[in-house]
């Protein structure tokens, strides 16, 4: 048996990968594992990676092919790969493209590589009321589906094992007329960057282009990417946010990089109702009804206008009554942007099936290194609880136990030494619990921004702290998105949401955006030693591990 000591992968038959962090191969394999696996847990030595159904349609989808997939693990591999992992590379991946939606006349037809797959579909009772309609074709090999069942379809598809390659087009919407500006208002010349080029060709091109998924980390100019996407795309666009602050600062930039005027984009907010040829729109206010039996009435956006494009900002946070309008909407293109497909309800296949697969990701340490984002520190400062506390916390349950230790007392000492440490930097100190981030501020003097601020008092403290007139801002889980705060530098997360990667990510990402001068950043997260917030903390860190960065662990007396 050939045995190659330099590799760092070890494949294991049970589909699990071990990847060694000291190799000198280890960003190489990192890299390789980012096309086609999941980590799934990132200790100090040795990570584990896993090849799923999932992560080998997105290979998949890609363009990368079995072999492909498989001389990457094996040209990375210290002991040849087990016999069962190259038949079940090849089935999985072959299963994207296997079945494929086209167009038929007014139908759509579910189309089969073969006679064997369609009756294998036929045999899953829960499609019977999908795919009833119209019965088996002329060629026997494909089945008519009703155009508003598409959606659907896909995803009860997806939920069985069976991705649907879906080449039905799209319906186009109006035109409208528009272009990237060559300059800023403020007559500063400017282009998009090369990845954010290959970002927008790679959603427009290849056969099922128009529909699918973006990632990019924090601070690499994902709203860009949506704009030229729906510049290069020229038609009417619907544009959900994640709130009110992201749906302006998505106007912003609408205004300032492209043609269009204030004619032309519109606000659709509990506020304003306006209908243009560019809305904005937020998740919140399209999934608000009056009561619990009602019908969200904003629903009605996506169907009140000839769409062309529809982009959802930060995908990875879409209701799950988008869910059901999106699958409604599958004759409009869909684009969806975020840093990390992670989704702690697990709805990454509804991701995949009904906006559609990944079309374009780039390593965060790739960026890093071309300067594009801030090369950024992660440090895990572990704080003991006090005896009190401790006691507490061993009488508690297990809920209980997370809260004591996310609110140790310990943790204000730290948070007072690492404030000192970074005097004078611009510097953020992102939270959970309001009652703890209200003590922090009182003692420290910090202002806060908490989803109960005015958006005039938001406006005002996050302009100061633009300017450098507030150093140091606190912020609840308002901080975790579409925050334009671009020369933060210092982010100290005092208090998480249980395990929430998605949330890890987008914080750290709040200090990612490249800086004049050195470029760098740290982020720090004070966790309580020993406790149920440590063991949350190692699965929060996991999306970040994927994506090279390590977090120095530093313990406190």
């Amino acid at each position: 048996m050939s045995y190659v000591p330099d590799n760092p992968l070890i494949v294991q038959g049970d589909r699990s990968v071990l990847c060694e962090v000291a190799s000198p191969r280890f960003e190489e394999a990192r890299d390789a594992l980012l096309v086609c696996a999941e980590l799934v847990k990132s200790p100090e030595y040795v990570h584990t990676w896993r090849l799923t159904p999932l992560s080998l349609w997105n290979a998949a989808s890609a363009g990368h092919s079995p072999d492909e997939v498989l001389g990457l693990l094996a040209g990375l591999a210290k002991f040849p790969i087990p016999d069962s992992i190259p038949a079940f590379v090849r089935e999985k991946m072959g299963r994207y493209g296997a079945l494929t939606l086209v167009r038929d006349g007014e139908w759509l037809r579910l189309e089969a590589r073969d006679a064997q797959l369609l009756a294998e579909v036929q045999g899953i009772k829960q499609l019977d009321d999908l795919i009833g309609l119209g019965g088996v074709t002329a060629d026997s090999a494909s089945l008519r589906v009703h155009p508003r069942r598409r959606g659907e379809l896909k995803q009860a598809l997806t939920a069985f094992g069976h991705p649907v390659e879906d080449l039905a087009g799209y319906d186009d919407g109006d035109a409208l007329e528009m272009a990237l500006a060559p300059t800023l208002p403020d007559g500063t010349p400017w282009s998009l960057r090369d990845y954010q080029i290959e970002a927008v060709d790679a959603f427009h091109g290849g056969p099922a282009a128009g529909s699918g998924v973006i990632v990019l980390p924090c601070g690499a100019g994902k709203t860009l990417v949506g704009v030229a996407a729906m510049v290069k795309l020229g038609m009417r666009t619907l544009i959900l946010c994640t709130g009110h602050t992201a749906l302006q600062q998505w106007k912003r930039e609408i205004l300032a990089r492209t043609t269009l005027t204030e004619d032309d984009v519109g606000e659709y907010t509990s506020q304003i109702k306006q209908l243009k040829p560019v809305t904005l729109t937020t998740y919140q206010l399209l999934t608000w009804r009056p009561d619990t039996l009602s019908t969200p009435p904003h629903m009605k956006l996506f169907h009140g206008a000839r769409w062309g494009l529809v982009i959802y900002d930060e995908v990875h946070l879409l209701p799950a009554p988008v869910f059901r309008e999106v699958a409604e909407v599958q004759s409009r293109r869909r684009l969806g942007l975020t840093a990390t497909l992670v989704r702690e309800d697990g709805l990454e296949h509804d991701v995949f099936a009904l906006v559609g697969p990944k079309r374009y990701d780039l390593p965060w340490k790739k960026l890093e290194a071309q300067g594009w984002i801030a090369t950024a520190r992660c440090v895990e400062v572990r704080v003991p609880l006090g005896d009190d506390d401790r006691d507490r916390y061993t009488r508690a349950g297990k809920r209980d136990r997370f809260r004591i230790a996310t609110i140790n007392a310990r943790k204000y000492a730290v948070l007072a030494t690492l404030l000192d440490r970074h005097a004078g930097e611009p510097t953020l100190v992102l939270g959970t619990y309001l009652d703890q981030l209200e003590w922090v501020s009182r003692r420290f003097s910090l202002p806060l921004v908490t989803g109960e601020t005015s958006k005039a008092e938001r406006d005002r403290l996050f302009r100061a702290f633009r300017d450098g007139d507030v150093p140091t801002l606190a912020l609840s889980k308002v901080g975790n998105f579409a925050v334009d705060l671009p020369n933060a530098s210092v982010a100290i997360q005092i208090a998480g949401t249980w395990g929430s990667r998605q949330e890890e990510a987008q914080r750290l990402g709040r200090v990612l955006r490249a800086k004049d001068g050195d470029n760098q950043a740290v982020f720090y997260s004070l966790v309580t030693d020993e406790s149920r917030e440590q063991e949350m903390a190692e699965r929060r860190q996991l999306f970040l591990a994927e994506q090279g960065y390590p977090y120095r662990i530093e313990h406190v007396a």
